[in-house]
């Protein structure tokens, strides 16, 4: 589904670069020849992707807060970048009920100060925004979400998604319209998850965590349902989108879907179960009680628009999702080399057409 003639020497600007799925877009990009310009914050675990796999040795590192309008238009400048594709973020739904002021300055405002920043550097040609699944106005209905569904959050990070969504339309519309102007689209994931993800109140993470410690997972909300994916799964997605954008244009803007197939969309409770079997060693599991802040019990993506449109699927069926996740932090616990692991691993979605169990 990659063009990869097309991304050899192109010059892509990345925020997020050091955090979870930014680290493993990193490797993606190395792989098909683009040169990588990175602005994020220090990276939150030395166990993490970024430091483990060594990724800061194959992108030019900047340490910069998307908060601060001043770095990113330096960095920005400094690139002139062909592409740009915003990550960074406030990931946590959790933690936004504890921080919510960093929570919407960090994923609306760092928004805002990107596609001010960019619509001044003449070079770019198409920008890519992620949010997430949880941008819309969920109502816990057995129906899945399109991408002309209402737009809300009832959580701050939810919601903080939600604004960045309507941030990008608002500057899209109104800076991005000429002919030589860069192409603007904003992309929406399931609950990614893989090897290398160390983020507290996280299931796979918290999951490896215990499993490692000989101690049971302790879950909140088992009955919950998500939209689970391996994490090259939509970075596959959202690299083939940027393709179309720079190739043709317009018609290619707006939102965009890229969840798993229909077998990834489970319960917490069936997730875990599955990562008990994989890790073995008699694991387990044990729900938390006592009061939760509200997240939502039940969400879907409905992905046809991708499907249909740019001929994009999700490769990677759920047993196979969850093997490729333990394998990482199995190999992570016995010292491999894993920048090398990582390389394997991401070069199957680039030559690979179908993985299956």
């Amino acid at each position: 589904m990659i063009n990869r003639s097309f991304w050899v020497g192109k010059r892509v600007f990345l925020t997020g670069h050091t955090g979870f799925k930014g680290a493993w877009l990193c490797l993606l990009l190395s792989q098909l020849g683009a040169e990588v310009y990175g602005l994020a914050l220090e990276p939150e675990s030395e166990d993490g992707l970024f430091v483990s796999a060594a990724v800061k040795d194959i992108v030019h590192h900047t340490i910069g807060d998307i908060r601060e309008v001043d770095a990113v238009g330096k960095a920005v400048d400094a690139a002139q970048p062909d592409i740009v594709i915003h990550m960074a973020a406030q990931p946590l739904v959790r933690r936004s009920y504890q921080a919510p002021v960093e929570t919407y300055a960090t994923n609306v405002m760092g928004t805002v100060h990107l596609l001010e920043c960019v619509r001044s550097v003449p070079t770019v040609q198409a920008v890519v925004i992620v949010t997430s699944d949880k941008c819309y106005e969920n109502r816990e209905w057995p129906w899945s979400y399109r991408e002309a569904d209402q737009l809300g959050g009832r959580d701050p990070y939810s919601n903080s998604k939600g604004c960045a969504e309507m941030v990008t339309a608002a500057y899209r519309d109104s800076f991005f319209q000429t002919k030589t102007a860069a192409r603007v689209a904003t992309v929406r994931a399931g609950n990614v998850i893989g090897g290398g993800d160390w983020s507290t109140d996280r299931l796979v993470p918290d999951a490896m965590r215990a499993f490692i410690s000989k101690q049971p997972l302790r879950i909140r909300n088992p009955s919950s349902v998500r939209p689970w994916q391996h994490v090259l799964d939509p970075l596959i997605g959202y690299l083939v989108l940027t393709e179309r954008l720079v190739n043709e244009g317009k018609r290619f803007e707006g939102g965009w879907n890229f969840g798993p197939q229909m077998d990834g969309e489970v319960s917490v409770a069936v997730l875990a179960d599955a990562l008990v079997r994989h890790w073995g060693e008699g694991c387990s599991w044990e729900r938390e009680h006592g009061e939760q802040p509200h997240e939502a019990n039940y969400l879907k993506l409905d992905c046809s628009k991708a499907r249909n449109l740019l001929g994009w699927r999700p490769l990677i069926e759920f047993e196979d999702v969850l093997r490729l996740t333990v394998d990482w932090y199995r190999a992570h616990q016995r010292g491999e080399d894993m920048r090398r692991f990582s390389l394997e691993q991401s070069a199957l979605m680039i030559t690979v057409p179908r993985m299956s169990s």
